[in-house]
């Protein structure tokens, strides 16, 4: 099995309606940028966040890239913060009784 901890956002203060785009390793960068680009479309947003971790790091930032570029005049405020990771890994075939390996990444 594998557990990651839930990140509360990383910003304090801000709107319960806030847009938060959790990217991940597979996410397509076409939809992230299609959902939060019509977003800020809409009346009233002025601020999305996007987080990723591991290898979906180089997509969010790309995706924050793209949007600067398109829409004039949006400031960019960057956190970076640690995240762990737990695995559990079942022995195929070993005694009964013998220990799983969990190691926290």
């Amino acid at each position: 099995g594998r557990t990651e901890e839930e990140s509360p956002l990383p910003f304090a203060d801000l709107p319960l309606d806030i847009v938060e785009m959790k990217v991940k390793e597979g996410s397509k960068i076409r939809n992230l940028m299609g959902f939060a680009m019509g977003r800020m479309a809409l009346e009233g947003t002025r601020q999305i966040v996007f987080s990723g971790s591991g290898r979906a790091v180089t997509k969010t930032i790309t995706c924050v890239e793209i949007m600067k570029r398109r829409i004039g005049g949006l400031h960019q405020v960057t956190k970076l913060r640690y995240k762990s990771l737990q695995e559990t890994w079942e022995h195929r075939g070993a005694p009964e009784g013998t220990p799983n390996l969990t190691p926290l990444k």
